[in-house]
């Protein structure tokens, strides 16, 4: 049974979900050792190919993450087909799956099919894709994830130009009077966070930036401090 990340409901602290996509495969749990000082989850991004030009990780790579770290995961499924990856990566562990609205299958049908599953459900979006899209969702969801960068690849520049739609999802996520984490993930690095953070965003991806950092959980600490704050 996969770690629920229900215990992480948003409660006015930021949440920090460090992307494996960077960690360090040949030696995962010396890699990972900082995610489990300082991070409250670890995000797994999973590409086909098809829905971004990039492929990546198979349940078995999730399996091989649970073994290395005591932390819940989250997968974040960029596939034109999720509705063929949700049961096989919550079986292999992800207690929150996150779908994009952009796939090419029934959304609402696959988001309760995750609730049934028992794990949370999120919904992402690509930065051309206009919020308004998905509030209708928001009954369904326990996340939702903003894309600062084109998915596909990560050490991208995040792009400033999403700040506004950080800003009205949180509007509309206060509005709906629902706990939903607002997630950021692209280009998010010691800088770039606070500007998410300020903008509205309770949850940041940290993929480069985090595991390529001297000494990520100093790094993590000081971001956290700067929110407690301001």
């Amino acid at each position: 049974m996969p770690q629920n990340l229900k215990i992480l409901k948003p409660g006015g602290k930021v949440s920090f979900a460090p992307s494996i996509l960077s960690a360090d495969f040949s030696c995962l749990k010396k890699s990972l050792s900082p995610a489990d000082k300082c991070a409250d989850w670890l995000h797994v991004d999973i590409m086909d190919g098809h829905f971004v030009p990039n492929l990546s990780f198979g349940p078995h790579i999730v399996k091989c993450v649970r073994k290395a770290s005591k932390l819940p995961m989250d997968a974040h499924l960029m596939v034109s087909y999720p509705e063929n990856f949700i049961k096989p990566f919550y079986d292999a562990g992800a207690g929150l799956i996150t779908l994009h609205y952009e796939s090419k299958s029934d959304i609402l049908k696959l988001l309760k099919k995750i609730k049934r599953l028992g794990a949370q459900v999120g919904l992402s979006i690509k930065p051309k894709t206009p919020l308004s899209k998905i509030t209708k969702y928001f009954k369904f969801i326990d996340l939702l994830l903003i894309m600062t960068v084109e998915p596909g690849f990560g050490g991208q520049k995040f792009m400033t130009n999403q700040i506004p739609k950080i800003q009205y999802a949180r509007k509309k996520i206060n509005e709906s009077g629902r706990k939903i984490w607002l997630q950021v993930d692209g280009g998010i690095n010691s800088e770039t966070a606070l500007q998410a953070i300020d903008a509205g965003a309770d949850s940041l991806v940290m993929g480069n930036a985090f595991f390529s950092s001297s000494n990520p959980v100093k790094m993590i600490n000081s971001i956290r401090l700067y929110n407690r704050i301001t």
